[in-house]
Formats: C-alpha cells, sequence, structure tokens
C-alpha cells in the first residue's frame, strides 16, 4: 500500500476500489480512501470475472483431456497420405 499524490484520484474521475480488490498492489491510499492506481472504475473490471490487473489472483486454467479412438484415429491418417 502506498502512498501517491492524491491529485490524481481527488478529481472525482477514479472510483474506490471494491471488495475484491482487497490485496492488489495496484491499489494505493489517497486522502479520500483506497484507490486503483490503473483503472478509474474497477468494479468495471470484476464485472464480467477476474480483472486482467490483478496482481492477487491468477485465472483458473482447466485442463480437458480428449479421449481419441485409436482405430478412427488410425483412418484419419491413412486417408491424409
Amino acid at each position: 500500500m502506498q502512498v501517491r499524490n492524491a491529485a490524481k484520484f481527488t478529481d472525482g474521475s477514479f472510483l474506490p476500489v471494491i471488495e475484491q480488490c482487497s490485496g492488489c498492489e495496484r491499489a494505493v491510499d489517497a486522502e479520500g480512501g483506497r484507490f486503483c492506481d490503473t483503472y478509474t472504475n474497477p468494479a468495471a473490471k470484476w464485472r464480467l470475472g477476474i480483472c486482467n490487473f490483478a496482481t492477487h489472483a491468477k485465472p483458473e486454467v482447466k485442463v480437458v483431456k480428449i479421449r481419441v479412438n485409436p482405430l478412427k484415429a488410425a483412418k484419419r491418417a491413412s486417408r491424409r497420405k
């Protein structure tokens, strides 16, 4: 949590951070509260899922293993030659 130049945040264009932003390195303390140093409206970044600027949360990668029928794979490979 760093304290930066509050003039950037006090003009009204930056909105305060929301609950999901707690723990993020981009959230800074200013005179009026905590603000995101990168984005003006943090709630909009979290609306569709995870914020792409979040330093404290990583997206989950789902690995789906597909079972391949070896007979069909052999037929496909022989047609391509």
